[in-house]
């Protein structure tokens, strides 16, 4: 077995070398691209590939480079964008569940410690790297290990890797060092853009998102717009959260919501609230028939995935309204405090359409509007209702399930 390959000071990076085999112009050259605007422009892809190809070309025997770049995200810790001569990018996602994987390497230790490392094949008493995905069956002999510390939030590392027997020399890994401070700081705009999207995306959804990022953040900023609207509200919830224990009905809320969120983003809608136990959300678009037939299938998914849905011996009932109109959307609040929301009579249609479900004990309640724009077949007339806040009475429809 090869031991691990000695540098001085336990591992970290060298003391800088006396000489240097690489023109300072040569150097400066990749540090600008790091920094300039190019650079700026480019994907997670591109930006470790031109690096990895600049890198071979100053002389460096990089075989692999790897960025690990830690995120905020409901769903992951982080990304891995893997460069190797000759192939594609690799890129992977990796899930809150990843850290096991790497919880006993050298790779965790530099995140924790914020310090680099250089380590060999053989044992090290930072723990073994040789079976995390990106460096596997390569026939690595070294990895340098550079930690990219962000102003604030998790740790992420640059790794460079190479198969040649000595590794990197004293002078290499100088070099290496060098760009370093430029690489973080590309890394961390890119860091910072996913988690501004990310965040955006998990609390407002992407429409709404992309009209906060295009500027539209001041307060009374509305647009009309025509679109299907999807009420969804759980039955008996009140009941539901009186007798059972805290823990139990958030645990029964998120599952049930992983039923309800799916279905309706697979059609093309947007979740706009979360209501206690109510879904607001719209389907946009200039095809109104379109937009209908989207909700319709949502709403028909809902419900066949509720009539399966059980959490801890719990199942559970719900009633959804469906309307089409025109609604104003944008900024309401103060001050500094606003909500993207939907308001206007055809939301407040929707709302009391809902309620009419409970009422009349249906599961699916559909407007004459929505009905015509859907096209749905198997509709059935329940009759015109008096709904609260409307003179007249509103016909409603629902589909014999």
């Amino acid at each position: 077995m090869i031991s691990a390959i000695h540098v001085p000071d336990a591992d970290r990076f060298p003391p800088r070398a006396a000489g240097n085999a690489v023109s300072t112009g040569a150097l400066l050259s990749v540090i600008e691209w790091l920094s300039g605007d190019e650079c700026h422009a480019l994907d997670e892809a591109g930006l470790v590939s031109g690096l990895g190809r600049r890198l071979q070309a100053l002389g460096l025997p990089v075989d692999r480079l790897t960025l690990h770049l830690m995120t905020l995200h409901p769903e992951l810790i982080g990304r891995t964008i893997a460069w190797a001569p000759g192939e594609p990018v690799e890129i992977h996602d990796r899930e809150h569940g990843a850290r096991v994987a790497i919880s006993n390497t050298p790779l965790r230790k530099v995140m924790e410690t914020r310090e680099p490392l250089v380590v060999g094949i053989g044992e090290s008493a930072h723990g073994r790297w040789q079976h995390i995905d990106v460096f596997a069956d390569r026939g690595l002999m070294q990895l340098v290990i550079a930690p990219l510390c962000s102003v604030d939030g998790p740790v992420s590392a640059a790794v460079f890797a190479t198969r040649r027997p000595g590794g990197f020399t004293a002078v290499e890994q100088q070099l290496i060092e060098r760009i370093l401070p430029a690489l973080r700081n590309t890394s961390e705009l890119r860091i910072l853009r996913q988690v501004e999207l990310s965040l955006l995306d998990t609390y407002i959804g992407p429409l709404t998102a992309s009209r906060i990022l295009a500027g539209r953040i001041r307060q009374g900023e509305i647009e009309s717009m025509r679109a299907a609207l999807l009420l969804c509200d759980l039955r008996g919830f009140t009941e539901l959260s009186n007798r059972l224990p805290g823990s139990t009905v958030l645990g029964l809320l998120n599952a049930y919501f992983d039923r309800i969120v799916p279905a309706i983003t697979r059609e093309g809608g947007e979740v706009l609230k979360f209501m206690g136990d109510a879904v607001l959300a719209f389907f946009p678009g200039y095809d109104a028939a379109h937009s209908c037939s989207a909700a319709l299938a949502s709403a028909c998914a809902i419900l066949d995935e509720i009539d399966r849905f059980q959490y801890e011996g719990i199942g559970v009932k719900a009633g959804i309204a469906l309307h089409y109109g025109e609604v104003s959307y944008g900024n309401i609040g103060s001050g500094r405090r606003l909500d993207f929301t939907l308001i206007g009579r055809d939301v407040n249609l929707v709302s009391r359409i809902q309620t009419a479900c409970s009422e009349l004990g249906e599961a699916l309640l559909m407007s004459e509007p929505f009905c015509e724009e859907a096209g749905a077949g198997g509709v059935a007339s329940v009759g015109a209702h008096r709904l609260k806040g409307f003179a007249e009475p509103v016909e409603l429809f629902t589909i014999v399930r």
